[in-house]
């Protein structure tokens, strides 16, 4: 077995050469061995392979005596809310999120949408996944089939859409993802939303595009049709619909950070003064709406397991994360990238601004963008990074980040590739400019 496939807050891999039946099988057992679960929720996107993960997994579970729920097709979001709403110990998602066709995966929680990642069960499932020696149950568990699961979902989804405004016009990207599965939310409002949709149909070979709107390549036709149509909005998922961007009447996409205050202006309403979390790479925007809005904010890090561990410990009631995750207490504190969406536009109904509006006061600062780099000996970078800036005011949250009156960086490990990522942003766009420059430069030659 591949241990490669292990990832700091999911398992992923090419099917069938690094994940298939045999490990789904392995990982069955070993979420019943680890977690002492009676009954594991089991959901699946829509890839070819997702059906024999699901009968591998379930298999694993039943043999070792435990009850599989399955839940069929669903989007991650159902099934971190299948894991409070369902009678449960544990819930798995069979998916690989946004990555190709090829690959494969699965995302684990335990009851309440509790995360399993780096730090909260993942090494441990690796550990006995890999090297476990598992003994079948003599007497093995039922698999029970969630019939009104989805119907449940919709109509909670659906409650928090606030009416009587004026009719929006907004186009849909579902990717061929699973987010094709929450249309219903939107056609529930007719007087009220008048959807268009492209790429509605689930085709695990996502044939159009990647399921990701993290790549701003991929939004080029939901830029397009917005323009078409005159639309108010623009919405794209990734393929397991935990994750959305948006593109606003102009065609423009917006930075998914910005969504972090918008959507917290929003939930404040409902939570005055509350905690929010925000990725701590997002603008400083960010954290200055949010605070003007009469709301808290912490620095998170990066990763919807870690991000959402520290939710509860700090009693945040929202968060977000640069990847266009977005963390209601809603779903228990899990992603509900649908209530992103009419979150969103609650906000533009109530205040009757149009989308590029709201998004103009967040313009304040410049910023670089992500800039990934190769490195090897990403630990002394860093240390040496630290000493040359020495004089900023220092954040060891995740990587490091560094704050100056006028600019900040923040340089993090990845979790899976030898590489650093560099986030930069200054208060003109000459001194962003200037910054960056310099520490492409110290990142990218030798640090002696």
């Amino acid at each position: 077995m591949d241990v490669s496939i292990f990832k700091a807050y999911d398992v992923r891999g090419l099917y069938p050469s690094q994940i298939n039946q045999d490990t789904a099988y392995n990982i069955g057992q070993t979420l019943v061995s680890y977690t002492g679960a009676k009954k594991i929720i089991v959901g699946m996107d829509m890839r070819q392979s997702s059906p024999e993960l699901e009968n591998s997994l379930i298999a694993g579970i039943t043999d070792s005596g435990a009850d599989a729920i399955k839940i069929g097709l669903a989007t991650t979001p159902m099934l971190y809310f299948a894991s409070w709403k369902i009678e449960a110990d544990v819930a798995v998602m069979i998916t690989a999120s946004h990555n190709p066709a090829e690959y494969n995966g699965m995302k684990f929680c335990l009851k309440n949408a509790v995360p399993i990642g780096e730090g909260s069960g993942m090494e441990e499932i690796r550990d006995l996944t890999l090297n476990g020696r598992f003994h079948q149950n003599e007497k093995k568990g039922r698999i029970i089939k969630e019939v009104d699961f989805l119907k449940k979902y919709l109509a909670f989804m659906s409650q928090f859409f606030k009416t009587g405004y004026s009719r929006k016009k907004i186009v849909i990207d579902f990717g061929n993802g699973m987010g094709i599965l929450d249309k219903k939310v939107f056609e529930n409002f007719p007087a009220e939303i008048e959807s268009v949709y492209l790429y509605d149909n689930l085709d695990g070979n996502f044939p159009n595009h990647e399921a990701n709107p993290l790549k701003k390549e991929t939004l080029f036709d939901l830029q397009k049709k917005v323009l078409e149509e005159k639309a108010d909005l623009g919405v794209a998922y990734d393929g397991d619909a935990d994750r959305v961007g948006f593109v606003d009447e102009k065609g423009e996409i917006i930075p998914m950070d910005y969504l972090i205050a918008l959507l917290a202006k929003e939930v404040l309403k409902k939570n005055p003064g509350g905690l929010i979390l925000m990725d701590l790479r997002s603008s400083n925007a960010v954290r200055e709406v949010i605070e003007e809005a009469g709301g808290k904010v912490n620095h998170c890090r990066v990763g919807h397991s870690l991000i959402k561990k520290q939710m509860r410990e700090e009693g945040a009631i929202f968060a977000g994360e640069l990847s266009g995750h977005y963390f209601f207490e809603e779903n228990h504190k899990a992603e509900m990238a649908t209530l992103a969406v009419i979150t969103l536009l609650n906000l533009m109904n109530e205040t009757g601004f149009k989308v590029s509006e709201l998004v103009a006061e967040l313009k304040r600062y410049f910023h670089s963008g992500e800039i990934n780099f190769e490195v090897t000996d990403k630990k002394v970078v860093l240390e040496k990074l630290k000493e040359i800036y020495k004089n900023g005011k220092l954040d060891e949250l995740d990587g490091i980040r560094i704050d100056f009156p006028d600019w900040w960086f923040n340089v993090r490990a990845s979790n899976t590739e030898p590489k650093l990522r560099l986030n930069l942003e200054a208060r003109t766009k000459e001194i962003m400019k200037e910054k960056r420059e310099a520490l492409m430069t110290l990142i990218k030659k030798p640090l002696s």
